[in-house]
């Protein structure tokens, strides 16, 4: 299995003691590498990955994310085994208060995967998992007109019980995906990749939340001026205050303190 550990900047293995990429140290939350890496790092990463059919497990780690890991160790111990990438301001600031520096870039799923797909040189068949069945099929449609390069190999709806995930398992074995996109939300899709992947075929998994309801278009992205301003946040807010208040508000103040102690008694480790 490749280790995010063992990703240098290229995406090539690397041992993470011998150097530091162009990129810097990962930042370290409770023991949880989150890279600092580009867009265009990551797809290589990918690619490489595919060719070599080798496994990487990515997951989005933002405030609300890690506030999650840090409040229950089973999950912090899958996030553990994944390659966690940076999303959002919540991330962002964790960075800054932990070890001074900023990432590079902002790498959300749901930004990340589009770029992916137009951006990747390889052709890729990719699997999607999770949301609404309306709601994936048309996922699925709109990827596959908008990027023919790859093979939008199959989906599934995510509102299935635990006795019929070895069918699920093996339907998407047969499709034969090079990625499988789980979106079934925190905690849910990363323990779920985590349970299953020896049983899951294919080189690349990532947890992308609530990306197939964007794709779909049944949710509004923020404008562009607020996502490059990174306050998105604010306008999913005004979308779903009712579920997203106390995790923006009473949420987010609870996960900068934790930074805060993690830096002040210097555990971050």
């Amino acid at each position: 299995m490749t280790d995010h550990a063992q990703i240098d900047a290229t995406g090539k293995s690397a041992d993470p003691k011998s150097a530091v990429s162009p990129t810097g140290w990962p930042i370290n939350f409770m023991g949880l590498q989150i890279l600092r890496r580009t867009s265009d790092q990551m797809v290589r990463a990918i690619e490489r990955a595919v060719s070599n059919q080798d496994t990487l497990n990515i997951a989005f780690c933002n405030a609300n994310t890690l506030l999650q890991a840090h409040d229950d160790l089973d999950y912090r111990a899958t996030l553990g085994k994944m390659t966690l990438l940076n999303d959002g301001i919540g991330a962002e600031l964790a960075a800054r208060i932990l070890d001074g520096a900023s990432f590079p870039e902002n790498l959300n799923g749901t930004d990340f995967v589009p770029y992916l797909f137009g951006n990747a040189t390889v052709p890729l068949r990719v699997y999607l998992l999770g949301a609404k069945p309306d709601i994936v099929e048309k996922a699925a449609a709109n990827w596959a007109v908008r990027y023919p390069q790859h093979v939008f190999c199959g989906h599934q709806h995510g509102y299935f019980d635990k006795a019929g995930t070895d069918q699920i398992i093996r339907q998407i074995n047969a499709a034969e995906p090079d990625v499988l996109l789980v979106a079934m939300g925190n905690p849910a899709q990363e323990n779920f990749i985590m349970q299953h992947r020896n049983q899951i075929a294919g080189s690349v998994t990532m947890g992308v939340g609530a990306l197939f309801d964007f794709t779909a278009e049944t949710v509004a992205r923020a404008p562009m001026w607020m996502r490059r301003s990174k306050t998105e946040w604010v306008f999913r807010l005004m979308q779903e205050p009712r579920r997203l208040l106390h995790r923006y508000t009473i949420g987010i103040a609870r996960f900068l303190w934790v930074c805060v102690k993690l830096r002040v008694s210097g555990k971050q480790y």
